[in-house]
């Protein structure tokens, strides 16, 4: 491990508690295990063989899932009941869980399916993947190579659109009445429209050096943190939370999105490649922007300067890289930024009932800025 974060080979989160540590990592295992179950389900290998197999390509590769973990989280915290006590795919909705804690005799019996919105959230991201790849021409995501690697181009564009129209699909069939399925679509839709702006804009900041701080973080809202709102938005949508509760849980989402994606510009710069399952300072390289790179700026280093020919870096200048921007103050700075973020974040869930799901909320908040990968 080079300097900075974790420079002496621990990470962040080892000074955290034990058991808040262990409840969140298995809540996380535990949901990613069910979702992967559903997405095996409702994205089979069919005809044409190669389009789906590519389409599934890095789903089968692993994953976190941390977006739909967030959902059937915020379901859970959102109508008050015992994680995991629930069909996800026949979940109460909140007009139920009010009428049944009254014991009122004519009880709303509609079931929502959250689990098919969680996946329609994570089939989004699996294709952002796949086109981002594309783009930056990565050969290896999640330790294997890219789909327009181990397939074609064509093909890899392909199984991204795949991915993106399955993704309405799912969202379609969550069971929930017409006018909250219709609010559903429509952050769907608007949260990939954002996305495809942010990566514009995450493009354009390659050729220019004049970028701020301020629109790095309006980038990264839109390429990365409006998935973790539309994550917890959707269920407060499908399950007929009131407006306010609704923006306070993706307000949360954007927080610890835009956490969440700082602490992946550290982990390029500091986690050893067979961590990240693609190459170390791999940014860095590219030429990216990011908020460590941006406040090296603003602190005299010549960013530009820090590595050789692109094409020939090698393990000893990226250290020296991160050697420098640790000098200039720029690692911690991120690492503050995103703590920041994500003590906004957590606290944006007191719209929340006071339950386990919720303290859960929190606690992956926390995992989102002290993961290791």
């Amino acid at each position: 491990m080079s300097a900075g974060e974790g420079g002496n080979g621990s990470e962040d989160g080892d000074e955290r508690d034990g058991g808040e540590s262990e409840a969140v990592a298995e809540a996380i295992a535990v949901r990613r295990e069910l979702v992967d179950e559903a997405l095996a389900t409702r994205l089979p290998v069919a005809e044409p063989e190669r389009l789906y197999r590519a389409s599934r390509h890095l789903l089968d590769a692993g994953g976190k899932r941390l977006r739909p973990v967030v959902a059937l989280l915020v379901a859970e915290a959102l109508v008050d009941v015992e994680p995991l006590s629930e069909d996800y795919r026949a979940f109460p909705t909140l007009d139920a869980a009010d009428d049944a804690r009254s014991e009122d005799a004519s009880v709303d019996d509609t079931r929502i399916d959250v689990m098919t919105a969680a996946a329609s959230i994570e089939v989004i991201q699996s294709f952002t993947l796949i086109h981002d790849d594309i783009m930056d021409d990565d050969d290896l995501r999640r330790g294997v190579p890219s789909v327009h690697h181990e397939y074609d181009l064509e093909t890899a564009i392909l199984a991204g659109d795949t991915l993106y129209a399955k993704a309405f699909e799912f969202m379609l069939d969550t069971g929930a009445p017409a006018e909250r399925s219709v609010a559903a679509l429509s952050a769907l839709a608007r949260t990939c429209t954002a996305i495809c702006e942010g990566q514009a804009l995450d493009v354009g900041f390659e050729s220019r050096g004049d970028v701020t701080a301020a629109e790095y973080l309006g980038m990264i809202e839109q390429k990365t943190a409006v998935l973790y709102a539309a994550a917890a938005r959707v269920p407060g949508v499908l399950l007929g939370a009131d407006a306010e509760t609704v923006e306070a849980l993706a307000g949360y989402g954007l927080d610890v999105g835009r956490a969440f994606q700082i602490r992946d510009d550290l982990l390029d710069l500091t986690a050893p490649a067979e961590r990240l399952g693609k190459r170390r300072g791999s940014d860095l390289i590219e030429g990216k922007r990011t908020l460590v790179t941006l406040h090296a700026r603003e602190q005299g280093v010549d960013v530009d300067g820090l590595l050789g020919d692109p094409g020939a870096v090698t393990d000893r200048e990226i250290d020296a890289a991160v050697e420098r921007l640790d000098a200039a103050g720029s690692i911690a700075y991120a690492r503050e930024t995103s703590r920041e973020l994500v003590e906004r974040g957590k606290g944006r869930l007191d719209a929340l009932p006071d339950n386990e799901a919720r303290a859960r909320l929190r606690e992956l908040a926390e995992y989102l800025i002290d993961r290791g990968y």
